[in-house]
């Protein structure tokens, strides 16, 4: 059984299930969606816990013989099994399909994964799991749908704030929701209930944003100068390794530049994008970015990577001048715009 994680509370409120699985790459809402199902299973009698990680050196058996071991105080248990990798391989394939089909009454499963690929998803034991469990699929915020969970969270503690506060907030945190989180709780803390203006939240917030090279295109195809030059800016300040900045983006132009080649073919974008197996947030901002640029612009952008190349090796470059972090930004808002 498939579960929103904003369903689970009124879930966890009838009964509770005999095995839950928390499949998310963010790490925030997966902990609190953990922490609920917890608090239910102890509310329920499920009070020993038995918790299990999947290492080099884990042994499979030892998550069967836990499942049929006896409390010694005759208590019902929670087990949980930690899977970091999401890959538990083979044989622990072999085994959850097992597990999964002789659930205990006196145990309560909770299994947590990271965000699956697409290839894993499709694996015998995902679907096994599938069937038998409570599923939790938690998303990962988006930068587009970060200010409406910034001020969700900031309503939860009885806070408002304007757009220019919660925009300053999204800013400050961006890909890191922990951090987002501590700094919504540290507002709680420092001020009444009510609306805090832009002073307050300037004062408190502190920048404590983590910059993700594969976000920077997100920024570029959108056109959102300001966000693509703080970004740039957080990764050199990071310490972030330019020839990547450099294949993140170029790796980006050349995609552009092969789905403008086929649609003044008369190809349809649609079939393009499956065919280049672009989905999400990154197929929504390809047809305004398409759009802005034209196949010349991708053309001369590729051509100025190549410069963009020669002076992170060293050499000199014909179209830039100035250090190559300048260069890389002044190749990155060439798209943008």
């Amino acid at each position: 059984m498939q579960l929103r994680v904003d369903a689970l509370d009124a879930h966890l409120a009838k009964a509770v299930a005999p095995l839950y699985v928390i499949s998310s790459d963010e790490h925030l809402l997966a902990l609190e969606a953990a922490d609920r199902i917890r608090r239910a299973a102890r509310a329920n009698g499920f009070t020993e816990r038995d918790v299990l990680t999947v290492e080099r050196t884990f042994k499979w058996g030892e998550l069967l013989a836990a499942n049929q071991a006896l409390s010694l105080f005759g208590d019902k248990k929670l087990i949980e099994l930690r899977i970091p990798t999401g890959k538990p391989g083979k044989e622990g394939g072999a085994a959850l399909q097992a597990y999964a089909k002789d659930l205990s009454p006196d145990n309560l499963t909770l299994i947590t994964l990271p965000k699956l690929d697409w290839q894993t998803a499709k694996a015998a034991w995902v679907g096994a799991l599938q069937q038998a469990a409570v599923y939790i699929d938690i998303p990962v915020v988006e930068r587009s749908a970060l200010p409406a969970w910034i001020a969700m969270r900031l309503s939860g503690q009885g806070q408002s704030a304007d757009r220019q506060g919660i925009d300053f907030i999204a800013e400050r945190v961006e890909g890191n929701l922990l951090a987002a989180h501590q700094e919504i709780q540290k507002l709680g803390l420092l001020h009444e209930p009510g609306k805090l203006s832009f002073e307050q939240i300037h004062d408190a917030v502190l920048n404590v944003a983590r910059y993700d090279v594969f976000k920077l295109s997100e920024a570029m195809l959108a056109g959102d100068c300001a966000r693509l030059v703080r970004m740039l800016e957080g990764l050199k300040g990071e310490g972030e390794a330019l020839p990547l900045v450099l294949w993140a983006v170029a790796e980006e132009i050349r995609t552009l530049l092969k789905l403008k080649a086929a649609m003044q073919q008369g190809r349809p974008l649609g079939a393009l994008l499956k065919e280049q197996r672009i989905w999400g947030p990154r197929e929504r901002l390809m047809e305004p970015a398409l759009r802005r640029l034209s196949l010349a612009n991708l053309e001369q952008a590729l051509q100025d990577a190549a410069q963009v190349d020669k002076l992170v090796k060293g050499l000199r470059a014909k179209a830039f001048a100035g250090d190559a972090w300048d260069a890389m930004l002044q190749l990155a808002l060439k798209v943008a715009r």
